[in-house]
């Protein structure tokens, strides 16, 4: 067996060219254009190329883009101020405040301070509550997890009943992506740091989700044959190539869909990031 790739490149293309479509659709019939404001403080230099990323697919989308670029002496009072304009501008329906922050700022609390509507992180403990409820109200999803989702969808699989196994329990992948999958009906078991038997949690899912953060440690040998495989990982060697989580090349032996690294998770984070400011915006509408 060889596992199909799941592209994160052309699935995310896809993405980009529907919400393109809809935002002209919008335009025609004399709507607002959704607006997503993205506030950088200090000059961590990923960081940095991250808002330059967002900033370019907004234009590529037809989205609104706002860059509010602070120095890293900005106190947590300035940047609270700068969040609760942006609340009440109505040309802007997004809100996206580049992490980390400095040490001196709290994140939490600025994370509480976005308006749940506004969140596009899908970060604030509103819009992860009503993930994690199932209620009828539409959260704004966490853009990874939410673009993972859109992943397997792609491959046209019903993955109702599965066993999904998740490597990592962090609040921007792990969590949100166990309540994503257990709302579609999987059986979902969290892995981390203390779990006994990790090969064995991993051998027996029909999904993996790999968020752990260290390059190839979910060896091939570990997944099941036909299981679907998403790498959240992406990690740099000392040869300077970028990895995943998962151990590729002979992971791809066994499953039955993969994402690779580079190429697969990433690109559909800031897809799903542009998702969410078009839905945010349409519920602003109303």
């Amino acid at each position: 067996m060889t596992a199909q790739i799941l592209s994160g490149k052309e699935i995310s293309q896809k993405v980009r060219d529907e919400i393109k479509q809809k935002v002209e659709d919008r335009k025609a019939k004399g709507l607002p254009v959704p607006g997503l404001a993205v506030v950088l403080v200090g000059s961590d230099p990923a960081s940095a190329i991250y808002v330059r990323n967002k900033h370019r697919a907004c234009e590529n989308t037809g989205i609104h883009s706002r860059q509010i670029e602070k120095p890293a002496d900005t106190t947590e009072e300035e940047l609270l101020t700068i969040i609760d304009e942006l609340n009440k501008d109505q040309q802007i329906h997004g809100i996206l405040v580049q992490l980390p922050l400095p040490k001196h700022i709290n994140e939490e609390k600025i994370i509480e301070a976005i308006d749940p509507i506004k969140d596009v992180d899908g970060f604030s403990p509103y819009n992860f509550g009503v993930l994690f409820q199932r209620k009828k109200a539409k959260p704004r999803h966490a853009c990874t997890p939410y673009g993972m989702m859109r992943m397997i969808e792609e491959t046209g699989i019903n993955i109702s009943g599965m066993n999904a196994t998740i490597v990592g329990r962090s609040n921007i992948v792990g969590l949100p992506m166990f309540l994503e999958l257990l709302n579609k009906n999987c059986t979902v078991t969290v892995c981390h740091s203390r779990t006994k038997d990790l090969p064995g949690e991993v051998k027996r899912a029909d999904i993996v989700v790999a968020a752990i953060g260290r390059a190839e440690f979910i060896k091939g040998d570990w997944i099941k044959d036909g299981a679907i495989v998403l790498d959240a990982g992406i990690n740099r060697l000392e040869t300077g190539k970028l990895a995943g989580d998962v151990e590729f090349e002979k992971a791809k032996k066994h499953a039955s869909w993969i994402t690779p690294v580079p190429g697969g998770v990433g690109p559909m984070t800031i897809a799903m990031l542009l998702t969410n400011t078009l839905e945010a915006c349409e519920a602003q509408d109303q």
